[in-house]
């Protein structure tokens, strides 16, 4: 009784994760829905209405032409990542964060080289899906994420001047 209540539990919260975590539920706009049934292609998602969450209409405001940041390579500060110091430079194409390459990192210990290797692909992902430094931390790699957060934020406020 006792794994069924906490198998329900973990499978319910990772249903609601997923349903509250920023962006990842995709609108019938975005799909090409044009109501409840499907008509037009694509998947619906039920309205307020039909017990499920509204997403807010489409803008029909015209999108800015302004590029979020300026095209280049930027270094960013290094930061303590108390193993070692963290270093990141952002390149910014077509007014996007397209890479981020580790300038510097904890390499110092076989076990640091190990960790670091498997989450740096993971944050570089995280920021160019998120377009900005505010990414996740990765459990057992937190001064490494906080330091990468730190240097990241540092060379996009130098691509925003």
């Amino acid at each position: 009784m006792k794994k069924l209540l906490a198998t329900s539990f973990l499978v319910g919260a990772s249903v609601l994760y997923m349903f509250l975590r920023p962006g990842s539920v995709t609108t019938p706009a975005a799909l090409g829905a044009t109501n409840a049934t499907g008509a037009g292609g694509g998947t619906t998602i039920p309205s307020a209405s039909q017990g499920g969450a509204a997403s807010p209409p489409p803008s029909t405001a015209p999108v800015a032409t302004q590029s979020r940041y300026k095209d280049g390579t930027y270094t960013g500060s290094i930061a303590d990542a108390y193993y070692g110091p963290v270093e990141v430079q952002a390149t910014i194409k077509n007014g996007a964060l397209s890479n981020v390459s580790f300038l510097l990192f904890p390499n110092g210990h076989q076990t640091s080289t190990y960790i670091n290797e498997q989450v740096m692909p993971m944050l570089t992902q995280e920021a160019i899906s998120a377009q900005s430094a505010n990414v996740n931390g990765i459990s057992g790699a937190t001064f490494t994420s906080q330091a990468f957060q730190q240097s990241l934020a540092s060379a996009l406020r130098k691509a925003r001047s």
